[in-house]
C-alpha cells in the first residue's frame, strides 16, 4: 500500500511540473506505465485503459506500432475512450505507458 500511495503522490507532483520538466528523459518507467494503465484519473467518465483492455486483452496489434504511433494510439483511447484530456508525445507518463504496454501479451 505504501508503493501506490508513493506513485500517487509521484504522479501528482509530476502533474504541477511544466511539460519541459517531465520529458521522456526524466526517467519513464514501467511502474508508472502500469499505474496509469489502471487509474481512471486520465479520463473524466470513471473507466481506465484496463476497463477495456484487462490483461492487455486486445493489444496484440501494437507489436506493429514504432514509437509514436503507438503513444497517438493511446492519446487516441485517452481522449476518445476515456474522455480526458492527450498527454504530450514526450511526456514521462505516455513514454511510461507505451513502455508498460509493450510488456504485455
Amino acid at each position: 500500500m505504501k508503493t501506490g500511495l508513493n506513485l500517487a503522490l509521484a504522479f501528482a507532483f509530476l502533474a504541477l511540473l511544466p511539460p519541459s520538466q517531465t520529458s521522456a528523459t526524466e526517467t519513464p518507467n514501467l511502474e508508472l506505465g502500469k499505474t496509469l494503465f489502471h487509474a481512471t484519473s486520465l479520463g473524466t467518465n470513471g473507466k481506465s485503459c484496463a476497463s477495456c483492455h484487462p490483461d492487455g486483452e486486445g493489444l496484440h496489434e501494437i507489436e506493429a506500432y514504432d514509437e509514436e504511433m503507438l503513444r497517438e494510439m493511446v492519446n487516441f483511447c485517452i481522449r476518445d475512450a476515456l474522455k480526458g484530456k492527450m498527454l504530450p508525445l514526450d511526456s514521462q507518463e505516455i513514454v511510461s505507458m507505451e513502455r508498460y504496454l509493450r510488456t504485455l501479451d
